[in-house]
């Protein structure tokens, strides 16, 4: 189950297009191999409020955070954070050509016994799967 969340600088909207970016992360995270379909989320959280290194106002940021159920060695889940920033960092090219931006990613694991959820999703993507269901 990964959640791969995104703060991002509001002032990045007029150059990145953010639906495409988060789509770009979710075909990230499904071609390592690691995550079933209906477990996979992506989202991003616009800030408003932000003050970025020297305060420049052309300064901007993603800050990303991975966070998927224990279990995983550490090799799979560095193999899950370098596809992701490998993604990132390519989808995000224009924005390193000037020297007014950051990007950073965090992988955690979430214990077991203190994560609750319910999913009816992945039993309808898994019938899809198999051919026996809608």
């Amino acid at each position: 189950m990964p959640h791969l969340s995104f703060d991002y600088s509001a002032n990045l909207e007029a150059g990145v297009d953010m639906p495409a970016f988060a789509g770009c992360l979710a075909s990230a995270l499904l071609e390592t191999g690691l995550f079933e379909l209906g477990a996979v989320r992506v989202r991003g959280f616009r800030c408003d409020v932000h003050v970025v290194a020297d305060r420049l106002e052309q300064n901007g940021f993603i800050d990303m955070s991975l966070r998927m159920g224990e279990g995983r060695s550490l090799e799979d889940r560095q193999r899950a954070g370098e596809a992701i920033f490998a993604a990132a960092s390519a989808f995000l090219a224009p924005q390193f050509a000037s020297p007014h931006f950051m990007l950073s990613l965090e992988v955690r694991e979430i214990s077991a016994p203190l994560s609750w959820k319910r999913n009816a999703i992945h039993p309808r993507i898994r019938q899809m799967q198999t051919g026996t269901g809608e």
